[in-house]
């Protein structure tokens, strides 16, 4: 599953090639991924903790129908409340829809958010990461997600363990894959993506774990490869800070969080793989063990993890859709949350679950949902946060917020500050060098 080094036609000595080691190369020197060097730099100046606070982002891609997950309108008429039942959750009077009904068992565990305003209406994940439209700074490169300005402000928890991860599987519409741009702080503090652009550099190919746990081999090749290069000019220099970046993309703790295969069996039975992957054409499966992967990560010392769920565009035949994604995103999410709890990380790790905004009360001919920005549900998990709560109200149809209205901007301060980082105060500076506020909202007081 994960994939290092492959052989080429040009081989160096040691039969490695060199396109092999270039494309290892193009992760620790920064662009698509996470800047490696950098990270060095950061985790030489300080200890690594021994508990930290993380946030995993499970992203809706496409807009799921609030109305059809946990905003359920029993007693509208059937052109809005739809074909679907609802069930009663562990939370007196609270009703979440039918198809999740392990959740509903652990919703003293969650915060449900019923009245979540201002989303801009674009298909993609970038609100949900930032907090702010994607047009906000954009000539200095843009807002960072909150991923990246935790990189920046907090740093790696281990030096061999990237701060920030997007595990989103690649999508052909790219928005709804996007795990969360940097911004303008720029590529260095972009997140990995071990199934992304970098999963393809992360195969082991005719070299085993054991080979690659052997580092004075990797580092005679590397130093084999760089002064071949050096000999045709294309390189001029790789630095010792670089050099020892590469121990870092080989650490065996990196890649062991993102093996399954070392995984308790029992466990990656409850959560489930989400297949068959049905309703997906341009969004992403539904990949439960992505789920299992982020906890795996989280542990290994990953401060944010995102990834995107399934494809929620629900035009027509939006009942089945949720059916499917439902039911699956409730095996996964539930042994999220119960194997957070079993192993004392649910006050540390913070998961928030939803989508880029809300689908039409009405159903429409094609049986689906059509788009509707205007009001949007989520749900929150875990964390340093008030738990076994409902925030905000939507009226009797669900067409807007009649309680509580919450901006997008208040759940990302929220989340910052669950992260240790007080939103209100605290600034990153621009390429400008004007300090900017990570968002203009404060966090949910109803959160504590």
């Amino acid at each position: 599953m994960l994939t290092l080094l492959h052989r080429g036609s040009a081989t160096l000595c040691d039969g490695i090639s060199r396109r092999g080691f270039l494309r290892i190369g193009a992760l620790g020197l920064g662009s698509a991924a996470f800047n490696l060097a950098h990270l060095e730099r950061v985790a030489a100046a300080q200890p690594a903790a021994q508990n930290h606070r993380a946030v995993i982002h499970v992203f809706l891609g496409g807009g799921p129908p609030h109305l059809d997950t946990w905003d359920p309108k029993p007693d509208a008429p059937k052109e809005i409340r739809g074909e679907l039942g609802v069930i009663p959750t562990r939370l007196p009077g609270v009703q979440i829809n039918e198809c999740f009904p392990r959740l509903a068992r652990l919703l003293d565990r969650c915060v449900i958010l019923r009245s979540i305003v201002g989303a801009t209406g674009h298909h993609s994940s970038f609100q949900c990461n930032t907090g702010w439209d994607h047009q906000s700074l954009a000539n200095l490169g843009g807002r960072p997600s909150l991923g990246a300005a935790i990189a920046r402000l907090h740093g790696p928890v281990d030096p061999s363990v990237p701060p920030f991860v997007g595990l989103a599987a690649r999508t052909h519409h790219q928005p709804w894959s996007d795990p969360g741009t940097p911004g303008f702080l720029g590529k260095s503090f972009a997140p990995f993506q071990p199934d992304g652009p970098g999963l393809a550099n992360m195969k082991l190919k005719d070299l085993t774990l054991d080979q690659l746990a052997d580092r004075q081999r990797l580092r005679a090749s590397f130093d084999g490869l760089k002064r071949d290069l050096d000999r045709s000019g294309a390189l001029a220099a790789v630095d010792d800070m670089t050099a020892r970046a590469f121990d870092v993309l080989t650490s065996s703790k990196l890649l062991d969080a993102l093996d399954l295969s070392k995984e308790d069996p029992r466990i990656r039975e409850r959560y489930g793989d989400g297949k068959p992957y049905k309703f997906q054409y341009d969004g992403a499966p539904t990949a439960n063990e992505h789920l299992l992967m982020a906890r795996r990560l989280v542990e290994a010392g990953v401060r944010c993890v995102t990834l995107s769920y399934g494809r929620w565009d629900s035009h027509g035949d939006n009942f089945n859709l949720v059916r499917d994604h439902g039911g699956k995103l409730d095996q996964a999410l539930s042994a999220l949350i119960e194997d957070l709890e079993q192993r004392g990380l649910l006050r540390d790790v913070a998961v928030v679950v939803w989508g880029e905004f809300g689908r039409t009360p009405r159903v429409n001919k094609d049986a689906g949902r059509d788009h509707w920005p205007q009001v949007n549900c989520g749900l929150i998990a875990g964390g340093r946060f008030q738990l076994g709560q409902v925030i905000g109200a939507t009226n009797r149809l669900g067409e807007h917020a009649k309680e509580r209205p919450v901006t997008f901007q208040e759940v990302v301060a929220s989340l910052y500050q669950h992260l240790g980082v007080d939103p209100t105060q605290t600034t990153i500076t621009d390429a400008t060098g004007r300090p900017q506020y990570l968002v203009d909202a404060k966090p949910l007081p109803e959160l504590g």
